[in-house]
């Protein structure tokens, strides 16, 4: 009885929950059928049959309990069989890795000990070479005492010898080896300064006279007057017309003045405006070809020729553009470069002259390694304000600026424009190519020329300037006025004054005349001692 307590206590959950189920089944059977018996069943025959069944049905279940009851204790055994056969298999992989960690830890162990041993030697070999560095040191700390005593000895037989003491004979050698050193520097400085000074001017002189041999113009003559041939005289009375109306007419209408002398079958127009000078001349030399001449007619073909001279200047202005190789620039820049055509400057044609200082520029650019397009761009419009000098008040230089910063042109042609005369400090390379084009190109002889008589007035200046200053005996202009030589009072005039003297000279030339190129000033002091043997 105990052990079928026991095993029914062992048995699983899921085997007591099915027992329960059946036995809950089997009762709401048996009770279903005894009610319908019950209330079926008339007479005591019916009950008897029903008992006899119940009886049957009993047996039944109780066999269906017992096997029940052994199908349970059957899968309890089999699960505790299975959860031993787990537990011992967990137990031996445990034990397992337990021994592996174990002989791990055995193997670092035994490194650990080996790594000790090591140590220990090493640390005896670091102490046995301290001992020995320190006797070593010992060795060294005597000798240096020793060399301390001899050198002490040597320097008092020195100081005695001498007569100088330690610090004195320092600063004697010091000196003397810095004045020493000062002079070797100012040689080396002064050789390096003159040797770089030579290749600098050899340099410059190479490309320049380069740049001047691969350009070459030619330049038209013009001054302010335009001379108008006439097939005869008599068309002389027809350009003045009834009471002068026709030489009215065509000073109204163009601005400029027509001058009618005694000279044969010859016309003056004359103007300081050159674009109106040309306008007239076109204008009178249609007028002539055709020969009606009134008023109406007169206004008719300067109105024309006005008109045609416009797209006349755009397309000169746009060939000396593609010229140089140049783009982007504002159209009325264009016109403007159009109207240097008709602008002179001492003779010298103003376009011609700005197309040469543009080739100039690009190749001593091209030479050196800088911007050739901004070289040439400063070039060509360095003297752009020649083209309105006669409209607008101030200096070509200032006009020239205004209108290519009203333009938009860049801040380095700018300065070109700017520094072309030395007027400021050029702040970029090219603007002082910019300043050697325009010098060479308008210097060079025959690129300019003047009337004789503004030209002797200009040496007779040159001369009068040079002899107003105190201690000058002479001047000349030499060199077609580009050179003045002044001959000073040796007994008045130092070397040193001499030196200031040429750049007073040259400050006042620079502020009174106006004269093209630049004017070498060169004083001269010559001390003669004369002495005769008898």
């Amino acid at each position: 009885m105990n052990q079928y307590l026991n095993s029914l206590l062992l048995m699983p959950d899921g085997a007591w929950i099915a027992i329960v189920a059946a036995a809950a089944v089997i009762g709401g059977v048996v009770c279903f059928i005894i009610s319908k018996l019950v209330s079926k069943s008339s007479g005591k025959r019916k009950l008897d049959s029903v008992e006899s069944e119940i009886a049957k049905m009993k047996e039944v279940v109780e066999q269906e309990c017992k096997a029940i009851k052994k199908e349970a204790i059957l899968e309890a055994k089999e699960q505790d069989l299975k959860l031993r056969n787990e537990f011992e298999r967990e137990s031996k992989e445990k034990r397992a890795e337990l021994l592996k960690m174990e002989q791990r830890l055995t193997q670092k162990d035994e490194i650990l000990n080996k790594k000790d041993s090591n140590l220990l030697k090493k640390n005896e070999e670091l102490e046995q070479q301290k001992r020995e560095l320190d006797k070593k040191a010992a060795s060294l700390q005597v000798k240096q005492e020793k060399i301390d005593k001899e050198y002490e000895s040597v320097i008092a037989k020195l100081e005695e010898i001498s007569g100088l003491t330690k610090e004195e004979a320092k600063k004697q050698l010091s000196e003397s080896i810095l004045d020493e050193a000062r002079r070797d520097v100012a040689v080396q400085v002064r050789t390096l300064e003159q040797e770089a000074k030579d290749e600098a001017d050899k340099k410059a002189k190479d490309i320049i006279s380069l740049a001047i041999q691969k350009c070459c113009t030619d330049h038209a003559s013009e001054i302010t007057v335009s001379v108008i041939p006439l097939p005869n005289d008599d068309m002389k009375a027809r350009i003045i017309g009834r009471e002068g109306r026709n030489i009215r007419a065509i000073e109204n209408a163009t601005g400029i003045e027509l001058i009618v002398d005694d000279t044969p079958e010859v016309v003056l127009v004359s103007g300081f405006d050159p674009v109106r000078r040309e306008v007239a001349r076109i204008s009178l030399e249609k007028l002539i070809a055709d020969g009606r001449i009134h008023p109406a007619r007169i206004e008719e073909t300067v109105e024309k020729v006005r008109k045609e001279l416009d797209v006349t200047i755009k397309e000169a202005g746009e060939a000396a553009m593609f010229e140089v190789g140049l783009f982007g620039i504002h159209p009325e820049l264009i016109k403007l470069l159009g109207r240097l055509k008709y602008r002179t400057s001492y003779g010298q044609n103003v376009l011609q002259h700005s197309l040469e200082v543009a080739h100039l520029a690009g190749l001593m650019a091209a030479e050196l390694g800088v911007d050739v397009n901004l070289a040439k761009r400063g070039g060509l419009l360095h003297d752009i304000g020649k083209a309105v000098d006669f409209e607008v008040e101030g200096t070509h230089i200032q006009i020239g600026v205004d209108l290519a910063k009203k333009y938009k042109e860049n801040k380095n042609v700018i300065n070109c424009i700017q520094a072309h005369h030395g007027d400021v400090e050029p702040k970029c390379i090219e603007a002082v190519l910019v300043q050697a084009a325009d010098a060479i190109s308008g210097a060079r002889p025959g690129a300019r020329r003047e009337t004789n008589t503004n030209y002797i007035k200009r040496l007779e200046q040159l001369e009068t300037i040079s002899t107003g200053f105190k201690g000058v005996e002479k001047a000349y202009a030499i060199q077609a006025g580009r050179e003045v030589r002044v001959m000073v009072k040796p007994e008045q005039v130092d070397d040193n004054q001499a030196m200031f003297l040429a750049k007073d000279i040259a400050k006042k030339i620079e502020s009174e005349l106006e004269y093209p190129g630049q004017i070498k000033v060169n004083v001269i002091r010559e001390w003669r001692c004369v002495e005769y043997a008898k």
